[in-house]
């Protein structure tokens, strides 16, 4: 099968199309014909620095990709609740950037009929790395929230999520972003110099819960306008955390948890913006259209 891999650290240049053999469906195991595949900043960092958490390695030739969307074409024989044929989204990591992918039917959940192959493809970590921080925060009704880096792939989820839970969103982006969250239903202000006195502006009292996906000065920034510290959390400035007392956050995957993103999609309450998609061919272009960082929502591969 045709895959996208990297034999070396670097830059995108060093991401190679290669020849895998296909993988095969194992008894507890589902094998899915992948039809998309999501970019995550993450992949990135792997491929440039060999960063990753402390429960994966990378072993090269690596492949990269944490979520697909795809078809099913083989299942194994202790699987229940899906088929051959069936469509599908998930999650496998850093296998994605392939032809085909084999997952334990905990992993995929059935693809909407009205979602397209893009969408599908980049749902699943983003939105659920989103969830995952509106949890462990304690999101609910009635709260004010701000988020930060929120026309970003977690932001984006985690504005429309917080909302469908009966919070108020503030959101930080930069100018260019601000009638994108506004067609969100987002509060925007602009991030860097001046964000607490601007966010003061809106609300005097402070919020209630502050939510980083952009870094250290956002994180900082929310030390004065969020009283209870417990309710402040970062998926990226984790060395800050111990100094400052907040909550690190690691998303934890679950079909529970996607499901209830599909859920909402369903409903009409969460909108997937797809930027830009790539063929797998172009992995490299794709690669470099997330580390420029500039725009909003969602980047992809598409595979054939």
């Amino acid at each position: 099968m045709k895959v996208a891999a990297f034999s070396s650290y670097g830059p995108s240049e060093v991401l190679r199309i290669m020849e895998f053999d296909e993988p095969k469906a194992s008894v507890d195991q589902v094998r899915v014909r992948i039809k998309s595949a999501g970019i995550q900043p993450f992949d990135c960092a792997v491929r440039s620095s060999g960063w990753t958490p402390p429960d994966l390695t990378v072993s090269f030739p690596q492949i990269l990709g944490n979520e697909f969307s795809g078809i099913i074409d083989q299942v194994g024989e202790d699987v229940t609740g899906f088929k051959v044929g069936d469509e599908v989204l998930g999650w496998e990591l850093m296998a994605c950037y392939a032809e085909y992918v084999v997952v334990k039917a905990d992993q995929i959940v059935k693809k909407p009929q009205q979602m397209t192959w893009e969408e599908a493809g980049v749902i699943t970590a983003s939105g659920q790395t989103a969830h995952t921080a509106l949890q462990e925060l304690g999101v609910g009704k009635g709260d004010t929230v701000l988020i930060h880096a929120a026309a970003g792939g977690v932001g984006t989820f985690a504005v429309q999520l917080a909302q469908a839970w009966g919070a108020t969103v503030i959101g930080t982006a930069s100018e260019s972003n601000h009638d994108y969250l506004g067609f969100l239903g987002v509060i925007p202000v602009t991030y860097g110099e001046g964000l607490t006195n601007r966010v003061r502006s809106l609300f005097p009292d402070g919020i209630d819960v502050a939510f980083d996906a952009a870094g250290s000065d956002a994180l900082i920034a929310s030390m004065d306008l969020v009283e209870n510290k417990d309710r402040i959390g970062t998926i990226v400035a984790f060395d800050l955390v111990e100094e400052l007392g907040v909550l690190p956050i690691r998303s934890q995957r679950s079909t529970e948890r996607l499901s209830e993103l599909v859920n909402l999609y369903n409903k009409g309450k969460l909108y997937i913006h797809v930027r830009k998609s790539f063929p797998l061919d172009e992995v490299v272009e794709a690669h470099r259209e997330v580390e420029v960082g500039h725009g909003y929502g969602k980047v992809v591969l598409t595979i054939d």
